[in-house]
């Protein structure tokens, strides 16, 4: 029998309603699973079993009563660190931070808890969501369960790590220059980052998004009807769509779809990774897609203006920190941060500039195209301890050209396992739609996770 924590979230609810299992077995499952991982994954945070059992209890109640059961209701689910949920402090990944409770939910944890969700623990990320990595001045090291001297990516890192691990079926993640995507991609699950606004967040941020991380597509459209719920919150958020997010079914004939396999600048694309973005390509073509090559939109000048612009946002509040709090901050992003010291306002213009650049050349990108698709990131999977793929505070953004701009844009965008390495290393095929089809990225995603071009056993750290 398969176990329980393996199970979708889809598989688990219609066990329930049948009777087949209980939400408390399914969660003890979850718990085991992450109690034989935790030692070597490190990729919870605020983790409480014993919370998780009584909500369970009470979901299980509900279940076997008759009583009215919510969308989600006695379902595992992870939030990141970053999204607050009430009573837990949110140390932003940094020891730099004063540990105080949090006040309240965050928009996708009110959510989810107003669906019968279990939220049973939140996931790891590094210092003030600042890498590609599970490097982190706080968390303990999180690594890639895939290959555990490898890095799980980041913002994301603890979500993208759990789903691969099988700690439960739903994920919560943020993304402003691929959090989500990049790491679901070296993990090889599936990673939306919705339409700008779609979901709710607090603080709003020019192109930061929650989304759903996920070992299958329809378990993200599932999510996505429970994260989509309107908040007062977000001044920033879409108007309430009434979107059948379950209908994610799609014949990809006659589509029109731009194949980017240059970014622009950047790290090169490993030829594996091309190889099995390009297999995807053709794949597409064969059940009657029409795939053209699209020309590279990330410049030089907009990689490096935003650079500069996020290191002297981040810089204005660091430079207030007295020196024995600034010191524990991470060493490369306190390097990084550092690196804005003198940066005039004429420059920072420019770089916040940038933001508009990348918008308009990625709404152009896609213009002639219903979708594009190109590799997550260039590079498998790096080493676990590294805080970048490149090493270098100086060089901090070499790995995000293919993702940053659907955030500047506001497009909804996807990565979805497309194939493996010569090592076992998952490669993430990225889906970008134009602004507010976040159903045709799930809907392209579902047809290339049917393929199997990605299938593959999930990792056993059991």
């Amino acid at each position: 029998m398969t176990n329980l924590a393996d199970l979708s979230a889809i598989d688990l609810l219609a066990g329930y309603r049948a009777g087949d299992f209980s939400p408390s077995e399914a969660m003890e499952a979850v718990i085991a699973r992450a109690d034989a991982c935790e030692p070597r994954l490190a990729a919870l945070y605020a983790y409480d079993p014993g919370a998780a059992r009584l909500a369970a209890a009470q979901s299980t109640v509900r279940w076997h009563s008759g009583a009215p059961v919510r969308p989600l209701d006695g379902v595992p689910v992870t939030v990141k660190e970053l999204i607050a949920t009430q009573g837990v402090p949110v140390p932003l990944g940094t020891a730099a931070t004063d540990l105080v409770p949090a006040p309240a939910d965050a928009p996708a944890a009110a959510r989810l808890r107003e669906a019968g969700a279990i939220i049973f623990a939140k996931t790891t990320v590094p210092d003030y969501a600042m890498l590609s990595s599970g490097l982190s001045s706080f968390h303990p090291l999180t690594r890639n369960p895939w290959h555990l001297d490898r890095n799980p990516g980041g913002s994301s890192a603890g979500a993208a790590a759990a789903s691969a691990a099988g700690y439960g079926p739903l994920h919560v993640g943020t993304d402003i220059g691929g959090s989500i995507r990049l790491p679901a991609g070296w993990c090889g699950i599936f990673g939306l980052k919705p339409s700008f606004g779609r979901v709710p967040v607090d603080p709003p941020y020019i192109g930061r998004v929650a989304g759903p991380m996920t070992r299958t597509v329809a378990d993200s459209a599932l999510l996505m009807g429970t994260l989509s719920q309107p908040d007062y919150r977000d001044h920033m958020a879409l108007p309430p769509g009434a979107i059948d997010w379950s209908a994610i079914d799609m014949d990809v004939a006659g589509l029109r779809i731009g194949l980017m396999m240059d970014a622009g600048c950047g790290l090169p694309v490993d030829p594996a990774i091309a190889a099995a973005v390009t297999a995807a390509a053709r794949a597409l073509e064969a059940a009657g897609a029409f795939v053209e090559p699209v020309a590279p939109i990330i410049s030089r000048e907009m990689l490096d203006g935003l650079d500069r612009f996020w290191r002297t946002r981040f810089w204005s509040d660091v430079s207030q920190m007295p020196d024995a709090r600034r010191n524990r901050i991470l060493p490369f992003i306190r390097q990084w941060v550092e690196g804005a010291d003198g940066i005039g306002g004429v420059d920072v213009y420019r770089g916040f500039a940038q933001i508009d650049a990348m918008a308009s050349a990625a709404h152009r990108a896609l213009e002639p195209f219903d979708f594009l698709i190109s590799p997550t990131a260039p590079i498998a999977a790096f080493a676990a301890e590294a805080a970048s793929p490149t090493g270098d505070p100086a060089r901090p953004f070499e790995h995000i050209a293919f993702t940053v701009a659907f955030n500047m844009s506001g497009q909804p965008a996807g990565s979805v396992n497309c194939g493996f390495t010569a090592e076992g290393l998952p490669i993430g095929l990225q889906i970008v739609a134009r602004r507010f089809d976040d159903m045709g990225v799930l809907r392209l995603a579902q047809w290339i996770e049917a393929t199997g071009l990605g299938a593959r056993p999930w990792p056993d750290l059991a």
